[in-house]
């Protein structure tokens, strides 16, 4: 049995997701690329990249990473690119992608044989948290004078928009897209534009998602502007594949019964405490409950409130659902907790212990 607390990730419910993509991709003609900054556990890109084009990126470092473990289309994007990255961003990928127009004119004559691409920020978004919305007041996400961009269009060959956030609500994608066709359409129509990438928050992989109509207004969308659509699932590709695997250290009654377990939301599920969320947990019923905590020092080190059909005891396992995304990408060492090791449960049905972190891992974390 493998040591809590670990990520396990199920190749089968990721290959129920890859089928999604798979059938937008042939229903739409649109390409979909990984973004790596959600999911970045390469364990799995050899059965990802049967399914997908590539991979986009936020940062030199993924960049690499996509190149070398995934393959396919390698987009690099990055809000901000240093000197001394741009050689190496050049070297990994297909497509750069600048934020702005001054760092497109800066790395204009470096970039000058490369497909480039620049972001647009139409002002609207599906995101109901400021911090996340990169159409918030004063956003440094992209460019959003048409005109501005208009001097420069003859550098670049497309672009990419990325104004989706957790984005269930396909009548919503439809009125953000109509909403980028009314304000940046002359762009799109431009002769120098062939392909447009939507970015990623479409959550079209989900339950009840009407996907052959997502599958209609993409392939309109193409047809209309003579484009090739990109696609750049993050939650999209992983929704539903992992749980994180914990088990209880102790149980208290302070004013409610309480179970602390080997592992921490700051350290482990970061986004948890990021947007006031708590953890889910299924099944997640019975006439015991218990606020689950993790084991941090952190006072609102709290998974959340959940439903047990027995009274929990030391050593009992718990595990959250849905934990692959923004966590392993973003796990750390706060308070030197354990950081969970990665297991995968193959198709065959077999669980395999990929990746073991320790004193080590800390130690050289730090100087």
């Amino acid at each position: 049995m493998i040591k809590t607390p670990y990520y396990l990730i199920d190749k089968a419910a990721l290959l129920r997701n890859m089928e999604k993509i798979a059938y937008v991709r042939e229903h739409s003609g649109a390409k979909a690329l990984l973004a790596l900054k959600c999911f970045a556990t390469w364990s799995v890109f050899d059965l990802m990249s049967q399914y997908m084009d590539g991979t986009t990126s936020s940062s030199l470092n993924e960049v690499k990473l996509g190149k070398l473990k995934f393959g396919g289309e390698t987009h690099a994007y990055s809000v901000a690119y240093a000197d001394d990255e741009m050689a190496e961003v050049l070297a990994h990928s297909d497509k750069v992608i600048f934020n702005s127009v001054g760092q497109l004119n800066r790395f204009a004559d470096a970039s000058a044989h490369h497909v480039r691409g620049l972001r647009l920020n139409p002002g609207v978004s599906s995101s109901a948290f400021l911090i996340a919305d990169p159409s918030r007041p004063f956003s440094r996400l992209g460019e959003w004078d048409a005109g501005k961009v208009t001097d420069v269009i003859d550098q670049i060959s497309g672009f990419m928009i990325h104004n989706n956030c957790e984005n269930n609500d396909f009548s919503l994608f439809d009125q953000m897209l109509s909403d980028i066709e009314t304000k940046f359409g002359d762009l799109l129509t431009h002769s120098n534009i062939t392909w447009v990438s939507l970015g990623g928050g479409i959550h079209f992989t989900g339950d009840g998602y009407p996907i052959d109509h997502f599958c209609a207004r993409l392939k309109a969308f193409a047809e209309r502007y003579g484009v090739q659509v990109y696609l750049e699932p993050g939650e999209a590709s992983i929704t539903m594949t992992t749980s994180l695997e914990v088990t209880v250290l102790d149980t208290l009654y302070n004013g409610k019964q309480l179970a602390i377990v080997d592992s921490s939301i700051e350290a482990h599920m970061l986004d948890l405490l990021i947007y006031r969320e708590t953890a889910r947990m299924a099944p997640n019923e019975g006439e015991f409950e218990y606020m689950v905590c993790g084991k941090s020092c952190l006072a609102g080190d709290i998974f959340g409130e959940f439903n047990f059909e027995q009274e929990l005891k030391v050593g009992d396992r718990l595990s959250f659902i849905d934990a692959a995304g923004y966590t392993m990408v973003k796990k750390n060492w706060f308070n030197g907790v354990k950081m969970p090791a990665i297991a995968i449960r193959q198709l065959d049905g077999s669980v395999e212990l990929v990746k073991e972190f320790g004193f080590d891992d800390f130690v050289n974390s730090l100087s």
